[in-house]
């Protein structure tokens, strides 16, 4: 049925696109007191062919915010200029044309928030009509014969189009996230001394800083302007009239494609183009610049570098920075995703006696890989080996990193003072570095776990040498006598030892890979199993924490709540398989606890719980961190099926089984419901297993259940993680909405994927990736098992090293709607 209705819905979209406000304006000149009221599906002001709007933006995700902006009318959510500095308005708010102000931007009580009288060039007359054209320029003029007393190109926001140029001290700023438009920390400018610098700049005082990326670095300070024109040719024009092509060498500007040059939030340039004839296939990008902006420049005057202080800049799979805290620390703003890092201790303080202080015995250095702070250097030691520099940080309590490097200019030594700026991590940073960290201690208060230890004085030394030598007396007498009792216990009780502990190393040989943890380790490691974090199929999972090489780590220890034959053969799983697993996109089995009746399992802690959690809060996550997890849980399950010693399928693949840890990245846990094949074995048969929702037809039909059983939960969660929304929602949805895995083919054959995610400006954005995903997601749901691709296949189609085919069939339902 969904396949038929989709025909009815194309038809019934098309006829309301042609009927909608926005398609029925009349385009050409604006005359003085024209207006635009910000409403939901709202009039706007077209150019002349339809190909750009002025109006007001309604903002992904929100009922009542507006932007009063210019877009690409043709492709969704297209944002390329925006006023009143980004800050959204209110539905019910308005934009007139006026004589002495032009623009003037009032909110639902009529109070002015922005206006062009300021701006306004020129002497002698009023603005007597307003227009946009078809380069996407906004103007206002007096009459036809005169040039514009202000147009949008002249203050530009974050987006350059065709027709459009930067001279001296005119710059574009990127905005503050990619969905909120004020002005954000970065800006690509013609400086005054005649040099196109990218640069970051303080959100405070507007200081810009020293660029961490020159375009047309050979003849830096002979920029005249920057120049797009309007046939698409983007180069840098310098004062002898020599032009530096700033386009890639294999692309021409064609009048048959839109084009946009954009200074993404997070600093980046990026080129994209579209085809006009084809707007449905949205942006493809060209390219990217910098490409590394970790490392491009290390400058001393960079603020805090790319990411704020104690933070490390990296590059994610689409080359564009990421910002992540070191061990031991974490976001001060958790929705600042480039702001500062905070320790999760105290800092080590150089009050007081500072020479009595053993800092050895209370911090650890930690070996960061590929990893430096530059220019935080505020001494160089003598040493010779990386051990002699790691104790010389540790004994210096203004010590709070340090590197070493045997050979070079910088070689040496370096100690490093808090905080720390322009962090970042690559393969070409080869130093050793060490990050001071507070070793953690095991409290009996689990919200403070960390235990700070007073100084020793010169007092405090006498009272412990006194309580040391009463406490080694009595502690002689005690030894002596335990080893008395000892003795005679070992002597009526050794056969019964010998013949437990036999039977104790049989069972610990089977369980050989991973460590073992007694019942009162982990009661104690839980605090009597206090904090709950979630519930699975066999058992409660607790947050703990073990020590282990003077550190302590979080764990999540899953205790099994009901003992039987299966459940024994569970736990037995779990522990031979998943302990000799080893992949970034696997939960990590840290260790076991198998005593009397007890059952307990001991893996990483996720420190930022399930992707259940993540995807379907009231705020979705963005659309590039939803297109890395799903391609690191891709890659997770291609591991189990082909590349681990023992095949697994996973057979419960749901997001609340894919945890996220503290850079976001996707791991899949709980292998519970797995079952194993041999190698060279290609199906079992098996009991139903898994969630409903998420199950293969095949479990229904008795048939034999393979790896593509796991391939069609996966379709299912890339749906979910593509719409952030769950597989079936009766009570949210009508009809065919309800279903998920319906709606998407529907959208897909009617070519309204922003319908399937509720025009979400992120995704539609990148509409040539999104339209694959939601393809690779359909082919995972086929019916028919040999239809479904591998899970190899799957991760190459998501990371764009295979074609995606475009015969889709019409998925089938079943196993979404069957009771069970």
């Amino acid at each position: 049925m969904a396949c038929l209705l989709s025909y009815i819905i194309f038809f019934l979209t098309q006829t309301v696109l042609l009927l909608s406000p926005t398609a029925a304006q009349n385009t050409g000149n604006i005359p003085v007191g024209r207006s635009l009221v910000a409403a939901t599906n709202g009039s706007s002001w077209l150019s002349p062919s339809g190909d750009f709007a002025f109006g007001f933006h309604q903002l992904p995700n929100t009922r009542n915010l507006f932007l009063l902006s210019i877009w690409f009318a043709k492709i969704p959510d297209t944002v390329v200029w925006s006023a009143n500095e980004g800050n959204p308005v209110p539905q019910g708010s308005s934009v007139q044309i006026t004589a002495n102000e032009g623009l003037v931007l009032s909110d639902p009580q009529g109070n002015n928030l922005w206006n062009t009288s300021n701006e306004l060039s020129g002497v002698g007359g009023g603005v007597s009509y307003g227009f946009i054209n078809d380069t996407g320029n906004f103007a206002l003029k007096r009459s036809s014969n005169d040039n514009p007393v202000w147009q949008s190109f002249d203050h530009p926001t974050d987006t350059l189009l065709p027709g459009m140029s930067l001279g001296s001290n005119e710059a574009i700023s990127s905005r503050l996230s990619e969905t909120n438009f004020t002005t954000g920390r970065f800006q690509y400018r013609l400086t005054s001394d005649g040099t196109m610098a990218l640069n970051a700049t303080d959100l405070t005082t507007g200081y810009a800083y020293e660029a961490y990326h020159i375009s047309d670095i050979s003849n830096a300070g002979h920029t005249q302007r920057f120049v797009y024109n309007e046939s698409g040719y983007m180069y840098i024009l310098r004062k002898d009239g020599s032009m530096y092509n700033m386009l890639p060498e294999n692309y021409t500007p064609s009048k048959d494609y839109y084009q946009r040059f954009i200074l993404a939030f997070d600093g980046i340039l990026m080129l994209y183009s579209a085809p006009k004839t084809s707007v449905t296939d949205g942006w493809s990008l060209f390219q990217i610049t910098p490409r590394n902006m970790c490392i491009e420049r290390a400058m001393r005057n960079l603020g805090t570098g790319i990411c704020g202080s104690n933070s490390i800049c990296s590059l994610n799979a689409d080359k564009r920075p990421v910002c992540t805290c070191p061990l031991g620390y974490s976001r001060l703003d958790p929705d600042d995703q480039f702001g500062r890092c905070k320790p999760n201790f105290k800092l080590q303080s150089c009050e007081g006696n500072a020479a009595e202080i053993s800092m050895k015995d209370e911090y650890n250095l930690v070996r960061l890989t590929n990893t430096d702070f530059t220019y935080n250097d505020y001494e160089r030691v003598s040493s010779n080996n990386e051990e002699d520099c790691k104790n010389a940080c540790l004994k210096d309590c203004y010590c709070a990193a340090a590197s070493f490097q045997l050979f070079g200019d910088n070689s040496g030594c370096w100690k490093k003072k808090a905080p720390l700026f322009n962090g970042r991590t690559d393969s070409s940073v080869t130093d050793g570095f060490w990050i001071k960290v507070r070793k953690a201690n095991i409290s009996n208060d689990p919200l403070n776990p960390y235990v700070n230890f007073p100084p020793l004085t010169a007092k405090n030394k006498t009272k412990a040498l006194n309580k040391v030598l009463i406490g080694g007396s009595v502690s002689v007498n005690i030894l002596l006598l335990t080893a008395i009792g000892l003795g005679i216990f070992f002597t009526y009780h050794k056969k019964q030892l010998k013949g437990f502990d036999e039977v104790q190393r049989k069972t610990l040989r089977a369980y050989s890979k991973v460590h073992y943890f007694s019942y009162q380790e982990l009661n104690e490691a839980t605090n009597g199993f206090q904090e709950e974090l979630g519930r699975g199929s066999f058992g409660i999972v607790y947050k703990g924490m073990i020590s282990g090489g003077g550190l302590s780590t979080f764990v999540a220890v899953k205790k099994l709540d009901r003992i039987s034959g299966d459940t024994d053969k569970e736990f037995k799983t779990e522990v031979n398989v998943i302990g000799q697993t080893h992949h970034k996109n696997l939960v990590q089995l840290v260790g076991f606890c198998k005593e009397e009746d007890q059952r307990l399992l001991v893996y990483e802690y996720m420190s930022n719980g399930s992707l259940a959690d993540y995807i379907f809060r009231d705020s979705k996550p963005s659309w590039i961190e939803r297109v890395l997890i799903a391609q690191g849980t891709a890659k997770g399950l291609l591991y189990l099926h082909e590349e681990c010693s023992t095949q697994i399928i996973h057979c419960d693949i749901k997001p609340q089984n894919i945890l996220l840890d503290e850079y976001q990245n996707a791991r899949i846990s709980d292998f519970g419901l797995a079952k194993l094949l041999i190698l060279n074995q290609t199906q079992t048969n098996t009991a139903v297993r898994g969630t409903k929702g998420y199950v293969a037809p095949e479990w229904f039909r008795n048939k034999p259940v393979t790896v593509k059983v796991d391939v069609y939960s996966f379709g299912v969660l890339l749906l979910e993680i593509i719409c952030c929304r769950k597989s079936v929602c009766m009570d949210l949805f009508e009809g065919e909405g309800a279903i998920l895995t319906d709606w998407a083919f529907d959208c897909y054959q009617s070519n309204r994927l922003n319908s399937l995610v509720n025009d979400d400006m992120e995704a539609i954005t990148d509409m040539i990736r999104l339209k694959k995903f939601v393809m690779v997601a359909l082919w995972c749901i086929q019916e028919d098992p040999s239809v479904r691709p591998t899970m190899r296949t799957v991760t190459q189609m998501l990371e764009g090293l295979a074609e995606v085919p475009d015969n889709l069939p019409c998925p089938s339902s079943f196993s979404v709607t069957t009771q069970y």
